[in-house]
C-alpha cells in the first residue's frame, strides 16, 4: 500500500517531457509544470513559438506569454516562475532516507568501492560506512557536522541546495543586503564588486529566524483576531436575520392598521349613501299615500257629481251645485305646505378625490426606520499591549526615568535600549534562553535621546555635559566613544552615514559625525520654528520630524531648512507632544499626554491611540509595526489589532 502511494505521488513529480523527476520545476499559464531545461529544449523545436513570442505547452499546447520576448530564446523559460510547491514536494520526497534503500558511501564510491553506508552527514548530504564516518569525525573541517545512523527506520533530513540560475554549478550562499538579493560567490564578484554589504546566508540565520518566528507569532495573533471577527460577524448575520423578521411583522401590522382606517373610512361612506337614500325614500313614499287619498277623494267628487247630473230631481243638481259652490268639496292637494316643499332627490353620484388620495398615499409614513450601525470596518486598528518591561534593574540609586527607546536586532535577539535619566545611564533589556536579561552602561550625566547608528550600535545625547556617546549592542552594552559639542542637545536622528540631526534650545543643527555644525535651522519667514525640540526622528524621504513641547507642534523640515508642514491641535485644546516615530506604512506617531496621536505621512491627523496605558514619553515602530512605549519606570511593547 505504502508503495503504490509513494508510486502515485511520483507520477505526478515526473515531467511528461522527459519522464523523469523534476528539475527546477516551472509551471506555465495553463498551470503545467515541467522542468525548465524541457521547456527550453521544447521552445526550439517550436519555430512558430519564436515568431508569436510565447511559448507553447507541450501538453495542452496553450501559449504563455514571455515576459522580455527580446531576450534570446534559450532565457525565455527562465522568465517562468518557479512551482514552489512542486518543489517543495520533490524535497520532501527526497527527505526520507530508510535503511533498505541506502545507498552506498559516497566517499568509497569514489574510489571503486561499493561499501554499504552506515551513517549519514546531513552538512555534506552524503552516506558514509562505519571506515568513513571515523575518518569524518577526525577532519578539523567537518568535525562538528551532524552525523545520522541509518541502522534503523530512521528520517534524515536534506538540506536542498540552490544553484544560480546563471552560474549552474554554483551555491547560493550570499546575500547582498545593498541589492536585497540573495546570490552565489560568482554573482558576487561580477556584479556586486561596488556593494558595501554582502554577507553569508548562515550569518543571517539567528536575524532570519527571529523576525521569522516574530512575524509568525503574529499571523497567528491575526488568524485569532479574524477568527473572532468572522465568529462575530455570522453572529451579527443570524441577529440580522431574526431582526429582519420582527421588522418586517411590525411593517405589515402597521399595513394591516392602515387598511383596516382605510375600510372604516369607506364603510362610514357607505352609511351616509343609505342614510341619504333611505330618508328620501320614506318621503317619497309618503308623498305617493297623499297622491293616493286625493285621487280617491276626486273619483268620489266625480262620482256624486255624475249622479246629480242623471238624477230626475232638480234638488240634486242643487245640493251638488251648492256643495262645489261652498268648497266643501273643493279640489286641491291635501299634503300640508311643509310637505309640499320638501326638495326631491334628482340623483345620487360619487365623486372619488383621487388625486388627493394618492398625494397622501405618497406622503403617508408608516412609520421610521432607525438603523444603529456598529463602530466597526473602517475604524483603525486598536492598540492592544503585549509586553511590559520593568525599567529597574541592579545599580540603581533611584527610581528610572526613563526618556527613549530603540530596538535592535542582534544575533537573532531582540534587545530594546532605553535611555535613563534618573540613575544617568543607559540600559538594555533583552531575552536570552527565555531568560530575562539586561545590562547598563553608567554615563557622566543624565541621557536623553537615543538613536540607532548601526545594526549593533546606537549614539546617545547627554545634555548637560554637551555629549554625544556611542555605544556597542552585543547586546550587552559597551561606551565605545564620546564626542564633545559646541551645543547642549536633548534629541538626535541618522540622516546618513556622514551627517546626525540634533535638536538642541532654539534650533535643530545638522552635525557632522565629529559633532561638528555644518547648518542651523532655527526660523522660517521670520517667524522662531523651535523652542523645545526634545523628540526628533527622520521619515522615509529623508525629511525630519521635529516634536516640540513648547511651540505644541510637531514640524517636519528639510534638511536644508526647508518647512515642509507643521500640525498643531486646532482651536484652544493643546498639542502636547513628547515621543515622535514613523510606521512602515509612512504614518507618524506622535506622544500626546496619555494618548498617542496618529498622522499621516503629509501632516494629516488620523486618529487617537487611546488605550496605550502609561503617560508615553519616548516611541519607536519597529519594521513588523509593533509599537514601543517608554515612560515612567516602564517599557511597553503594543502592538496594533
Amino acid at each position: 500500500m505504502a508503495t503504490s502511494r509513494a508510486e502515485k505521488v511520483m507520477e505526478f513529480l515526473t515531467c511528461v517531457i522527459c519522464q523523469e523527476l523534476y528539475t527546477d520545476p516551472c509551471t506555465l499559464r495553463c498551470d503545467h509544470t515541467f522542468c525548465r531545461k524541457c521547456v527550453t529544449a521544447y521552445i526550439q523545436t517550436r519555430p512558430d513559438a519564436a515568431q508569436s513570442q510565447t511559448i507553447p505547452c507541450a501538453f495542452c499546447r496553450q501559449d504563455t506569454k514571455v515576459p522580455q520576448p527580446s531576450r534570446p530564446v534559450e532565457e525565455w523559460a527562465g522568465q517562468i516562475k518557479p512551482s514552489i510547491i512542486i518543489q517543495g514536494l520533490i524535497d520532501t520526497q527526497a527527505d526520507v532516507v530508510k535503511t533498505g534503500s541506502a545507498s552506498c558511501c559516497s566517499v568509497c564510491e569514489k574510489l571503486g568501492e561499493t561499501t554499504p553506508g552506515a551513517s549519514w552527514c546531513s552538512e555534506c548530504q552524503v552516506s558514509l560506512c562505519e571506515r568513513c564516518v571515523k575518518m569524518h569525525v577526525a577532519n578539523p573541517a567537518s568535525h562538528d557536522h551532524e552525523i545520522c545512523d541509518l541502522s534503523g527506520e530512521v528520517k534524515v533530513k536534506r538540506k536542498r541546495k540552490v544553484v544560480c540560475r546563471e552560474h549552474k554549478d554554483d551555491v547560493i550562499k550570499l546575500v547582498c543586503k545593498d541589492c536585497h538579493k540573495a546570490v552565489c560567490q560568482t554573482c558576487c564578484v561580477v556584479y556586486h564588486r561596488q556593494c558595501e554589504s554582502v554577507v553569508t546566508i548562515q550569518s543571517m540565520l539567528p536575524n532570519l529566524k527571529y523576525h521569522l518566528r516574530k512575524h509568525a507569532k503574529q499571523l497567528s495573533k491575526k488568524i485569532h483576531r479574524k477568527e473572532t471577527i468572522v465568529k462575530n460577524t455570522d453572529e451579527n448575520i443570524s441577529g440580522i436575520a431574526k431582526n429582519k423578521i420582527a421588522v418586517e411583522n411590525h411593517i405589515n401590522s402597521a399595513v394591516e392598521r392602515v387598511i383596516a382606517n382605510i375600510k372604516q373610512k369607506g364603510k362610514q361612506l357607505m352609511n351616509e349613501v343609505k342614510d341619504i337614500t333611505d330618508k328620501q325614500t320614506k318621503q317619497l313614499k309618503a308623498d305617493v299615500k297623499l297622491e293616493e287619498i286625493e285621487i280617491q277623494m276626486c273619483r268620489q267628487h266625480c262620482e256624486f257629481i255624475d249622479k246629480a247630473l242623471v238624477s230626475d230631481c232638480e234638488m240634486d243638481l242643487y245640493d251638488a251645485y251648492q256643495a262645489w259652490e261652498s268648497g266643501a268639496v273643493e279640489l286641491g292637494d291635501v299634503r300640508d305646505t311643509d310637505t309640499a316643499d320638501t326638495r326631491t332627490i334628482d340623483d345620487i353620484k360619487f365623486a372619488p378625490d383621487t388625486d388627493n388620495v394618492q398625494h397622501i398615499l405618497d406622503d403617508l409614513q408608516l412609520g421610521k426606520m432607525d438603523v444603529a450601525y456598529q463602530e466597526q470596518g473602517t475604524c483603525l486598528p486598536s492598540p492592544v499591549r503585549v509586553d511590559v518591561i520593568d525599567g529597574k534593574m541592579a545599580g540603581d540609586e533611584v527610581e528610572p526615568a526613563l526618556c527613549d527607546v530603540t530596538v535592535l536586532v542582534v544575533d537573532g535577539i531582540q534587545t530594546g535600549v532605553v535611555t535613563d535619566w534618573a540613575n544617568k545611564c543607559v540600559k538594555s533589556f533583552y531575552t536570552r534562553n527565555n531568560q530575562p536579561c539586561h545590562s547598563r552602561v553608567p554615563l557622566d550625566d543624565s541621557p536623553f535621546g537615543v538613536t540607532q547608528l548601526k545594526e549593533n550600535q546606537v549614539m546617545v545625547v547627554v545634555p548637560e555635559f554637551s555629549q554625544i556617546v556611542t555605544v556597542e549592542v552585543t547586546p550587552d552594552l559597551l561606551l565605545l566613544s564620546t564626542i564633545t559639542t559646541s551645543k547642549m542637545y536633548f534629541s538626535l536622528a541618522v540622516l546618513s552615514p556622514s551627517s546626525l540631526a540634533a535638536g538642541g534650545v532654539a534650533c535643530v543643527d545638522i552635525l557632522d559625525m565629529g559633532g561638528h555644525v555644518l547648518r542651523s535651522v532655527t526660523s522660517h519667514n521670520n517667524e522662531t520654528l523651535f523652542i523645545r525640540p526634545w523628540y526628533m526622528c527622520v521619515n522615509t524621504k529623508g525629511n525630519i520630524l521635529v516634536s516640540d513641547l513648547e511651540k505644541k507642534s510637531v514640524t517636519c523640515v528639510t534638511s536644508e531648512g526647508d518647512v515642509v508642514w507643521r500640525y498643531a491641535l486646532p482651536g484652544d485644546t493643546a498639542l502636547n507632544p513628547y515621543g515622535i516615530t514613523t510606521t512602515p506604512t509612512g504614518d507618524i506617531l506622535v506622544a500626546h499626554g496619555t494618548n498617542v496621536v496618529r498622522l499621516t505621512g503629509t501632516g494629516d491627523y488620523v486618529t487617537d491611540h487611546q488605550d496605550i496605558g502609561c503617560y508615553p514619553w519616548g516611541l519607536y515602530v519597529d519594521r513588523h509595526g509593533t509599537l514601543y512605549v517608554c515612560g515612567g519606570g516602564q517599557t511597553r511593547e503594543i502592538n496594533f489589532m
